[in-house]
């Protein structure tokens, strides 16, 4: 999927549809709208229910600060809680909250933070979200962190999986899974090719004839594994070309297109109110949904623009 030339494959409709509420955009195209502002005052002026989906990757919450922002651990839940509250109010009742999370280590000692899961528990306990599904993006390619304890110590092995977590408004979220299938592994062709004996496995599990059917392909686990190289792509060339310094903390656009794909249909709403270098834009646009971006740092706003060579 190219996601660096987004199609515009929407019916027509006027792009500036959320200009009464939030003003003039930074940019936007044929299927959306990037605005720079804080996310949790922006959120409070978007109709409630206007958002089939929000799919967002927040600053962590790590012990060493990044140039691009990280809130303190001990501070990260009460700093969230006005953007989950307004996440919450602009849901569709169908509508599902993907966010993406990663873990850190305790300052000095290596043993890990909770932030996450306390985060998690005042998302569902507090605000009213609903757990759909915990799954776990898997990167091959990340560096072992942190090196005190991994590479000098060899205290620990390298981490290599980010919590995403799935939330939905209410208990049954627009979901199909047959819109993400993989490929079947070749015993699974072996098997669906020559037939195998309907019997119980020990586990209680049922094995029909059903199983016999090629439906196109098996139903993904909830483990993603997607690198995040960019290195290469349209983004990066334009950033390179025109002197601006790439968003340091992209995430695979791999990884929105599978929670697109999974969780919305076709001119569907998708927001990310923590944009960067607003891939979640720019693929939902590739995928034929209209989408929604905030950042709060012009300079990523900027830089983002570089996505859409169409935007006005």
């Amino acid at each position: 999927m190219k996601i660096d030339s987004p199609s515009a494959l929407l019916p027509p409709r006027a792009p500036q549809e959320f200009h009464v509420s939030l003003g003039q955009p930074a940019y936007r195209t044929g299927s959306g709208e990037m605005y720079l502002g804080d996310a949790a005052k922006l959120l409070e002026r978007l109709p409630p229910g206007s958002m089939n989906a929000v799919i967002t990757s927040p600053p962590y919450a790590l012990h060493f600060k990044k140039e691009y922002g990280n809130v303190a651990k001990d501070a990260y839940v009460e700093w969230f809680r006005p953007f989950a509250e307004g996440i919450h109010r602009v849901l569709a009742d169908d509508g599902s909250f993907v966010l993406n999370i990663g873990g850190s280590y305790n300052a000095g000692s290596p043993t890990r933070s909770l932030y996450h899961f306390r985060l998690l528990i005042m998302l569902c306990d507090e605000i009213g979200f609903h757990l759909a599904q915990e799954c776990f993006w898997y990167n091959p390619a990340k560096l072992p962190t942190p090196a005190e304890w991994v590479n000098v110590r060899r205290m620990r092995v390298k981490d290599s999986v980010e919590y995403v977590f799935w939330l939905s408004r209410k208990p049954f979220p627009k979901a199909n899974n047959r819109n993400v299938l993989t490929e079947y592994s070749a015993d699974m062709l072996r098997l669906i090719e020559r037939g195998y004996r309907a019997k119980e496995r020990p586990s209680g599990h049922k094995i029909t004839t059903k199983f016999q059917v090629n439906r196109g392909g098996a139903i993904p686990s909830n483990l993603i594994e997607r690198g995040n190289n960019e290195s290469n792509s349209g983004y990066i060339k334009r950033c390179a070309e025109s002197g601006l310094k790439p968003h340091p903390a992209r995430f695979p656009a791999a990884l929105p297109e599978f929670f697109i794909n999974f969780l919305t249909d076709p001119g569907d709403r998708v927001l990310d109110p923590f944009a960067g270098s607003n891939t979640t834009g720019a693929v939902a646009q590739s995928l034929g949904r209209r989408w929604l971006a905030f950042e709060l740092d012009e300079r990523y706003v900027q830089n983002s623009r570089l996505r859409f060579p169409s935007a006005v």
